[in-house]
């Protein structure tokens, strides 16, 4: 096939992708969906106009490693610490507990004992992706039930990994070939695990703190570590895409996970997108997408009963109170898009046919399609079936505490303007978090470690709910761009007193009328300042020589501070150089006229 025909496959299907996207957008379905369907219209179920060779498997392959990367990056321990032990009795039972009647499922379906293997493997896993995303879109990845969620989806995926990995071997024979093949890859994963926590430890912090301040080499770097540890799995005779997943999980625990998330998902939604077309394509015709019509329906109806009740059996066991127990149940019912990746990884393997590719395909788009409705109105449905489920209530029950901020105190920017009101904050709130992406920053609170923290851009919207900022009470922002502070008075509750900073008068008035609590006009104040000073000059020559050494002694004061603070002690400097200057910096001064550390 020509490199030209290839690029035009490749085109054919980002165009589709995006028309039947944008539908799917519009009836608030997931976009995998439309991308699994576009691979079906486009493959030989439908029209057969594009295969999926050349450009597109390799587009498809660099998709599931990004899905991988993205996956671990999104796996932080520190998100479900409080919660850890509970979360993994729940994930392994559930896992245990689905494999088992999946397995049961398929064969009272009649399927073959491969292909039933394969079934029970492959529907076991949560939709990571859509879970993660409507809960966020919802502000409820933060709550109990959400963080369960998290927990048990980060348990599944480690597993899933090892499932992958296994069905990514170049053969998988008998009984005995198939569990040393586990137990080497075990092994090379345990290894390569190890390195990955170390790196975050030891290796990471340290070079990310160099580099994060410049967002195009931070991203850069991110992405060729992924690569460093795809390189390492396959030179460990692994999976590639194994690799990919470990780089992303070493990444998560440090704090500028958030910011690299936000920044990396574009990309990976693109390759995504590419992925998940591949695996419609690799189903034979509409005879082996509807081959087990029927049993894709029954199946579906039962394993999302089945995970129901099951996922709600585990968390209920644990001790969680009936409301937290359901809407964490109900969020996990549907079967992964992951049991696609599987069943394409399976047909590589001959160990099933597209018939069976395209009976999971089907039990996806159900679930997948239907679920989405059933978490956005997760509460609306236990509202409705409240007083049967109360049944399972016990005064005995106390959900855990789980640590989240609520009522706390944002200051968006750590300079001259917050820093001098932050010890105010912390006196009123029980909680003042700081967002900043310059490292210098961030080295200092941690060294302090007094207030907390979030690493980014206040503009990307995992920062924001890092933060938290639609529950918090005060938010002070030093940034002078307007778009920013009308983004911020959007976004935060309408009850919130919020402090923000202008320029001009113009803009001083519009975020007057959208709500801003006080505008900061320091260009304002200092020319108050000036002009009394003018007044003390002409009127009373004492005052103002008393004013003014007021203010070099002020001066004196910040300059020993600001050389306490980055370690300067030479003799014999003069203000404005070694250190505060006299008067706002240049650099502060660009800072806040472009939103400085929210500057793209």
């Amino acid at each position: 096939m020509s490199e030209i025909a290839l690029a035009a496959d490749f085109a054919i299907i980002v165009v589709v992708a995006t028309i039947i996207g944008l539908i799917a957008r519009q009836t608030g379905q997931p976009t995998i969906i439309a991308y699994i369907i576009t691979g079906i219209i486009l493959g030989p179920v439908a029209f057969d106009i594009v295969t999926d060779e050349g450009l597109v498997e390799l587009m498809g392959n660099l998709g599931f490693a990004f899905l991988l990367f993205l996956l671990g990056l999104k796996m932080r321990f520190e998100d479900i610490r409080e919660i850890l032990p509970a979360v993994t009795n729940v994930a392994i039972g559930q896992t245990v507990l689905q494999t088992a009647l999946a397995f049961t499922v398929a064969w009272a379906l009649g399927f073959g004992t491969e292909e039933i293997l394969v079934i029970a493997l492959a529907t076991v896993f949560g939709a990571t992706p859509i879970i993660v995303k409507i809960l966020t879109d919802k502000d409820e990845i933060t709550s109990l039930p959400g963080k369960i969620d998290v927990g048990v989806l980060i348990v599944q995926d480690i597993y899933l990994v090892v499932v992958l990995a296994l069905f990514a071997t170049d053969e998988l024979g008998g009984a005995a070939d198939i569990a040393s093949t586990l137990g080497v890859i075990l092994v090379m994963m345990s290894f390569i695990a190890i390195f990955s926590l170390f790196s975050s430890r030891y290796v990471l912090p340290g070079l990310f703190r160099r580099i994060a301040d410049n967002k195009d080499v931070f991203l850069v770097v991110a992405i060729a570590w992924a690569f460093l540890f795809v390189a390492i799995a396959e030179a460990t005779n692994l999976d590639p895409k194994v690799g990919a997943f470990l780089a992303g999980l070493s990444i998560a625990q440090l704090p500028y996970s958030k910011e690299l998330e936000d920044r990396v998902t574009p990309i990976t939604d693109f390759f995504i997108l590419v992925f998940f077309a591949t695996i419609g394509l690799q189903i034979d015709g509409l005879s082996s997408l509807l081959a087990h019509w029927w049993e894709a329906i029954v199946a579906s109806t039962v394993l999302m009963v089945g995970n129901f009740w099951i996922m709600f059996y585990l968390i209920d066991r644990e001790g969680f109170d009936v409301e937290t127990s359901f809407l964490a149940s109900i969020n996990m019912v549907q079967v992964s898009e992951f049991s696609l990746i599987v069943g394409a990884l399976a047909i590589e393997q001959g160990l099933i046919g597209s018939d069976v590719l395209g009976y999971l395909s089907l039990m996806a788009l159900l679930t997948m399609g239907l679920s989405t409705y059933i978490i956005s109105y997760n509460y609306a449905i236990y509202a409705r079936l409240e007083p049967w489920f109360r049944r399972f209530e016990s005064d005995e029950r106390k959900d855990a505490e789980i640590s989240t901020y609520d009522g706390h105190a944002i200051a968006i920017g750590y300079d001259e303007i917050t820093e001098r009101a932050l010890p105010r904050l912390e006196a009123e709130f029980d909680d003042v978090v700081i967002i900043d992406r310059r490292t210098d920053h961030i080295e200092e609170l941690e060294e302090e470690g007094r207030y907390e923290y979030v690493f980014g851009d206040f503009r990307h919207t995992e920062v924001r709910k890092e933060a938290n900022l639609n529950a918090a009470d005060f938010v002070l922002s030093s940034s002078v761009e307007r778009e920013v502070n009308e983004a911020l008075l959007r976004e935060v509750d309408d009850e919130a007193t919020v402090f923000v900073e202008a320029e001009r008068i113009d803009d001083a008035r519009a975020l007057y009328d959208r709500g801003a609590t006080y505008v900061i006009m320091s260009t304002h104040l200092a020319a108050e300042k000036v002009s009394e000073y003018v007044e003390l000059y002409v009127t009373d020559r004492d005052r103002f020589d008393d004013a003014v050494a007021s203010d070099v002694d002020v001066i004196e004061a910040r300059r020993r501070r600001g050389r306490r603070r980055f370690g300067e002690d030479e003799p014999g400097s003069s203000p404005g150089v070694d250190g505060d200057p006299i008067g706002p910096s240049p650099d502060s001064l660009e800072d806040r006229r472009s939103g400085g550390e929210f500057r793209d």
